[in-house]
């Protein structure tokens, strides 16, 4: 029997905005935690594995090869252009481990499995809303706007989902996700640090 897929979603908003949190985690650890929950909730729903959209890999790689080449040709042209390159938030934090594990494995494996895969199979229409809800704790955190955060990550989710559908496959919204987020940190990473006035 398939979960509801209200009662779905109050399980990931909570797992995401209350237990996680709750338990106090380092980034790797919260990673992992992240990832078990995912691939725990493709586990347990009992679905077919074309129903969770891990087949189709030929066409979900076309997809998402395709799609990933927006987000970083985008990056390269605002790291191309100081005025632009100025404005991103530099983060210092480790490259390697960020694009090689923390995305990969805690955003990228986790999102999609637990998004596109479980609850897209259950609701297109609420997949979305709850990828939004995902990410309230996140934003609280980085001192973002919730409101923002969550409509934009709304919006993310929609094309998700749509690319999910489109190639019949997770793989797709993946290989985007996982893009847009890498080369947003190696941006981070890389950027111009913000001139300041000189008296």
């Amino acid at each position: 029997m398939r979960p509801r897929p209200l009662v779905f979603g109050a399980v990931a908003t909570a797992w995401s905005t209350a237990v996680v949190p709750a338990l106090n985690l380092s980034a790797r650890q919260r990673a992992l935690a992240n990832a078990g929950f995912g691939v725990s909730l493709v586990a347990l729903s009992g679905m077919r594995a074309s129903d969770l959209g891990l087949v189709r890999l030929r066409s979900g790689l076309r997809w998402g090869l395709g799609a990933a080449v927006v987000p970083v040709l985008g990056s390269v042209v605002v790291a191309a252009v100081p005025a632009l390159a100025e404005r991103v938030r530099r983060s210092d934090d480790d490259l390697a481990e960020w694009v090689l594990f923390l995305i990969p494995v805690g955003t990228v494996v986790t999102e999609e499995l637990v998004f596109r895969s479980v609850f897209d199979a259950l609701s297109p229409a609420l997949s979305p809303i709850f990828f939004g809800l995902w990410h309230i704790h996140p934003a609280r955190s980085a001192g973002d706007s919730v409101v923002g955060t969550v409509a934009g990550t709304f919006l993310a989710g929609l094309l998700f989902s749509w690319l999910r559908r489109r190639s019949g496959s997770v793989l797709a919204p993946a290989l985007l996700h996982y893009a847009v987020n890498a080369s947003g940190a190696v941006l981070a990473a890389r950027s111009f640090p913000v001139r300041t006035s000189q008296s």
